[in-house]
């Protein structure tokens, strides 16, 4: 596997269009001024040494040697095995709720972005856990297969807005269940466990089944109900309103604990609110401490070696060739008939 370690230095390279064109510029420059003194027959025979040709080589290579210079600093590595790494954890799939509902405002800055937030604190407290990642709304998608790759799992976690699914809807029971498929079908000793992060309005399967399902098989569900009993309205982004139903009137979403405690219990996990403060981070991550660890294994590649050496090796021929190609003609080689050019 080949890849750069410092692959941001790859934006030098935009310096060689640049310079190119500013090379370009000033040597159009140069022949007008040229063509300004006088016949250009007449200049040439006063300018016997001038090459038009060399100055542009020598640019040429000089342009050529600083793309290696650059792609050296990128520094280029390659990858000669893998190895499997183990791991003392557990397995968790989070299934978040994305429904437009998931913007109400009754948690600050909204359900969505303080869901986030939690998952984000709660990935950077793994260690040797697995992390996967499922989204739902009127239907279910697993957005990151189980990983033990923390940094894509906030990628993609950054990423997540109500836009992913445009059915909408709450499909707990969907969520539970794509949740479950995403382990995989190989049985693990680790503990396994689903977090499941709704306001729990509006669902439409029996979500309660879905969660009983998981749990014979060993798999707890966690639930975490984010907003208010009261509820909120439903901003629209984008255009400072709400969301209104047929008869014009202001829909309130509000956060159903009820179905939310059943799914818990039927999971055999816990339910607690996410509100303002960190209590469901904290009450959650110490349940996740709970639960039995056990050897994971993942693949990835090691040995990489640097590759750099070529690269500069390459930059200084080209260098080492610039340094010894004249810009004017050399008086001594022209006196050389090499190629038999001039007849006697």
């Amino acid at each position: 596997m080949f890849r750069f370690a410092n692959i941001e230095m790859l934006w030098l390279l935009l310096l060689i269009p640049v310079l190119s064109a500013a090379y370009a510029l000033g040597t159009r420059r140069n022949r007008q001024r040229l063509q300004a003194l006088g016949d250009a027959s007449l200049t040439a025979r006063l300018m016997p040494d001038a090459s038009h040709t060399r100055p542009v080589w020598k640019f040429v290579i000089l342009m050529g040697a600083l793309c290696f210079l650059i792609m050296a600093a990128a520094r280029p590595q390659a990858g000669q095995s893998t190895e499997t790494v183990k791991r003392e954890g557990i397995e968790v799939m989070i299934a978040l709720d994305i429904s437009n509902s998931m913007l109400a405002e009754d948690v600050a800055p909204n359900r969505l972005d303080r869901s986030k937030q939690l998952l984000s604190r709660l990935i950077d407290k793994m260690t040797d856990d697995k992390v996967g990642l499922v989204v739902f709304a009127g239907e279910a998608y697993t957005q990151l297969p189980i990983t033990c790759d923390y940094v894509s799992a906030k990628m993609f976690l950054g990423n997540i807005t109500p836009d992913l699914i445009p059915t909408q809807g709450t499909a707990i029971g969907a969520a539970i269940r794509t949740a479950v498929r995403s382990f995989g079908s190989e049985q693990s000793e680790a503990g396994r466990a689903i977090i499941l992060i709704t306001d729990a309005e509006n669902h439409e399967d029996d979500a309660q089944a879905a969660a009983r399902e998981a749990a014979e098989k060993g798999i707890r569900v966690f639930v975490i109900g984010v907003g208010k009993p009261d509820g909120a309205p439903i901003p629209i982004p984008g255009t400072g309103t709400f969301r209104k139903d047929r008869q014009g009137q202001v829909v309130v979403s509000r956060l159903n604990e009820q179905i939310a405690n059943e799914v818990a219990k039927a999971g055999n996990g816990i339910y607690v609110r996410c509100d303002n403060t960190n209590t469901a981070l904290r009450t959650l991550d110490k349940e996740l401490s709970n639960i039995a660890t056990a050897e994971l294994e993942t693949q990835r590649y090691t040995d990489y070696q640097e590759q750099y050496q070529s690269f500069v090796l390459a930059a200084l021929l080209l260098l080492l060739i610039d340094f010894f190609l004249m810009s004017r003609k050399n008086r001594t080689l022209n006196k050389l008939d090499i190629f038999n050019e001039r007849q006697s």
